[in-house]
């Protein structure tokens, strides 16, 4: 018997969710699309979906598992949620930086954050991020802290020649 995953995200989309999904499996590697379901002509006088069109896909982003929903306008992302994307190298950090902004809002671009051509935010940060800025020693916490603050796209170096000082 499978095991069933407890947790698993919901991303509420008006229209677009095998777009998306398309999109986001097309990114990571160990993606794909797993199930999709469509609206019937049950309770479509509730939630108005076409009858035959897409109502949910199921997908795993690098082995974890997610659900995309054509839900309607009605809800919208928000920054108050968003994805990380832990990176080892700066070139996977630039390569998902590309991948994932291509077509989102420049403008919501600081810190690792930039926000897809959905709305929906994503956090591109290096694995060693964690440890910088949480170095016990506070001069070196908080030079990482002010060279992190004003990037847009972290730069891996840039971070670690900060702690060093």
């Amino acid at each position: 018997m499978p095991t069933i995953r407890r947790i698993i995200p919901c991303l509420w989309f008006d229209s677009q969710a095998e777009e998306a999904a398309k999109f986001y499996v097309s990114i990571f590697e160990r993606s794909r699309i797993t199930g999709l379901t469509r609206y019937g002509t049950e309770g479509q006088e509730i939630h108005g979906g076409k009858p035959g069109s897409v109502l949910t896909v199921a997908f795993e982003l690098d082995g974890e598992p997610f659900t995309a929903l054509n839900g309607g306008p009605l809800f919208r992302f928000t920054e108050a949620v968003s994805f990380q994307v832990m990176c080892e190298t700066q070139d996977e950090i630039d390569r998902y930086w590309s991948k994932l902004s291509a077509g989102g809002d420049e403008k919501a671009q600081q810190c690792g954050w930039l926000k897809d051509k959905y709305g929906l935010s994503w956090q591109v940060v290096p694995a060693v991020l964690p440890a910088l800025i949480g170095d016990p020693d506070p001069a070196k916490a908080g030079r990482v802290m002010k060279a992190l603050l004003p990037m847009k796209k972290l730069d891996i170096q840039a971070l670690k020649q900060a702690h060093a000082g």
